[in-house]
């Protein structure tokens, strides 16, 4: 069983949801990104998602491309990605970690020597936001070969037959997007996000996890009522951004003080 079958296997007998925090690896320095990486956990994460800093990231708001931009600043690359996860399990072997990012640098470095590489890391999924469904089929062979989960992204826009393709070749989880737009746009519609996920688990049995649009621990504990994990993002890599001249521990309290009240609202 993958980490993350067993975390979603064991929130399900607590009867809690999954809490799923994003920052992007290397911002606002490297050297930060493991401890905040132990902070979101003491804060109450269940599963990380890392993203892997990318020049063009299409799928973001200004927030996140600010933060891509921030992290290459500083030297940030997908091999040092993965130095900084293996670093992490060294402290973690528990905790799920899932990378999130975009195509051309993993065809760029090779898809089976990343899936490789992202394995002896410790990496447990990956999100590739524009890996469409019909170029999958090598690249999902290349990453079940080290049982890494290929999670997906589903929108209020993608059409059942479509939804119902793209989560007979994911695993580990699928994430609904909850906004038309980009990471950090738009004021979230908890009933239509209750709509979408309720059709969703009547194509598959995978985890629902809903990002975008989620800041502050009303909205989380509002979107844990029909999903099976909230996924936090911009929010915390705005705090990131206000605090980035700070020091380590303060720029960790700054997380805290957002996912902390998430997790409490979404246990009561």
């Amino acid at each position: 069983m993958s980490r993350i079958e067993h975390c979603f296997e064991q929130l399900k007998a607590d009867n809690k949801k999954a809490l799923i925090p994003y920052i992007t690896a290397g911002d606002p320095t490297p050297s930060y990104t493991v401890e905040l990486m132990h902070a979101l956990v003491e804060s109450g994460a269940d599963i990380l998602e890392i993203g892997m800093p990318f020049s063009d990231p299409m799928a973001d708001g200004p927030v996140i491309q600010l933060a891509c931009e921030r992290a290459l600043a500083a030297g940030m690359t997908i091999r040092k990605v993965l130095e900084i996860i293996a670093e992490f399990r060294q402290v973690n072997q528990q905790t799920p970690v899932v990378l999130m990012g975009y195509l051309n640098p993993i065809e760029f470095f090779g898809y089976q020597a990343f899936s490789d590489a992202a394995k002896e890391a410790g990496v447990d999924g990956i999100l590739l936001v524009d890996l469409t469904p019909e170029e999958a089929t090598d690249v999902v062979e290349c990453f079940r070969s080290n049982s890494i989960d290929l999670i997906y992204l589903l929108s209020p826009t993608t059409t059942p037959a479509r939804a119902k393709k793209i989560c007979d070749l994911a695993s580990g989880y699928v994430y609904y997007v909850s906004v038309k737009g980009v990471t950090g746009s738009a004021t979230l519609d908890v009933d239509s996000v209750a709509s979408h996920v309720q059709s969703l688990r009547e194509i598959t049995s995978l985890p629902i996890g809903v990002g975008f649009g989620i800041r502050d621990a009303q909205t989380a504990h509002a979107v844990s009522q029909c999903s099976d994990g909230v996924i936090v993002g911009s929010v915390l890599v705005n705090a990131i951004a206000q605090a980035k001249e700070s020091s380590q521990d303060q720029v960790a309290d700054a997380l805290r003080s957002i996912l902390s009240p998430m997790r409490s609202e979404m246990d009561k």
